[in-house]
């Protein structure tokens, strides 16, 4: 039996992540084993009820789990709080935090069903599978902060700092991924003028020697938003520090066709969280026209890297594919000539399909 941490937090959360559930429900049906779900608050609902976005039962509870599925967080709600105190500052970032999930894994991979949906023309988009290593507790976003009134004027800083084994098992891993897919390796930094790009990129190269079957190639942060949308496909692997592989991962959710088909797995720790990657999209949540299927990806990467049943993980992915290729699409994917659906039909749709694929 695994015990599994469920989290639907806010927004469309509560709506698309009991359709992941279900898909997971319908995995153990099939595999033979069990899968116990326990829910818990995180967000603007744990402070709308419990005065904090993290609450210490929630945190425990993911400890003592096997996986953590989480739906998302935030809200105009909760933006008028001090900063520190936000759903996603409160509650995300302590949480990987705590959990020790170094590694963010975003996968963009464009179903041949969805090249039309993709902004970027056909032949430039088809054949993009590639995947984003992002570090994930270490950078700006953790650093040292202050906003101060000074005597030339209000003043702001964020502090950028790494260290070499923070980054030494960022890198290891991305090469490991690297090794099992088409073995080239990406790393990106701004080493021409960051000094922390450049302390990661004389790591990249220390290390690559331990992994000679893959290769390695240097592009400037700018360089690869560019090339993502030119030439995608080029793509395998990519590792790259916070900031940067939060602004690329969510680049890169365009080439799929829309965000809600964005997955992705923070690992690291003894416990692995698994989430889409989009937000909480509170101007349609409650209206069931949310798109269900990142977060039932992500259930899929929990198949394959918490689980290890990597036979699972693949007969999710093939249902998700199938239901998309009969033209069943959410209203962000939708174009003429495809089949409207909400969000529980489009979950309802995939169970279908596993089940009976």
């Amino acid at each position: 039996m695994y015990k599994i941490a469920v989290l639907p937090g806010d927004g469309i959360g509560p709506e698309i992540v009991p359709e992941a559930v279900k898909v997971l429900e319908a995995v153990s049906r099939r595999a033979g084993i069990e899968f116990q779900f326990t829910e818990a608050l995180v967000g603007g609902a744990a402070i709308d009820t419990r005065g904090i976005a993290l609450p210490p039962e929630t945190l425990e509870l993911c400890r003592q789990s096997d996986a953590v599925l989480l739906g998302a967080v935030g809200g105009p709600k909760w933006d008028t709080l001090p900063p520190a105190e936000r759903p996603e500052t409160a509650a995300l970032l302590p949480l990987r935090k705590e959990l020790g999930l170094y590694a963010n894994l975003r996968p963009a991979f464009l179903y041949d069903s969805l090249v039309e949906a993709s902004p970027l023309k056909k032949e430039i988009v088809t054949g993009t599978d590639l995947i984003i290593v992002r570090e994930l507790t270490g950078g700006l976003y953790f650093g040292a902060k202050k906003r101060e009134q000074t005597a030339g004027g209000e003043m702001a800083y964020d502090t950028m700092y790494y260290s070499r084994a923070e980054i030494e098992r960022i890198v290891r891993l991305a090469f490991a991924i690297a090794r099992q897919r088409r073995c080239h390796l990406t790393s990106v930094d701004k080493a021409n003028v960051l000094t922390t790009s450049r302390l990661w990129r004389d790591t990249v190269e220390d290390i690559k020697g331990e992994f000679p079957e893959v290769t390695v190639e240097h592009m400037y942060v700018d360089n690869c938003a560019m090339q993502l949308v030119r030439r995608p496909a080029q793509f395998d692997v990519i590792v790259t520090e916070n900031t940067f592989g939060d602004i690329l991962s969510d680049q890169a959710s365009v080439l799929t066709g829309s965000i809600g088909m964005l997955p992705s797995a923070s690992i690291g720790g003894a416990v692995a969280l698994y989430e889409p990657c989009h937000g909480s999209a509170p101007d349609i949540a409650g209206q069931q026209k949310a798109n269900p299927l990142a977060t039932i990806l992500s259930a899929a990467m929990m198949l394959k890297y918490s689980f290890k049943m990597d036979q699972a993980a693949a007969a999710v992915e093939a249902a998700v594919g199938r239901v998309l290729a009969r033209g069943y699409r959410t209203p962000d994917l939708y174009v003429p000539g495809t089949q409207l659906v909400g969000t529980a039909e489009m979950g309802q749709l995939v169970r279908r399909e596993l089940e009976e694929g």
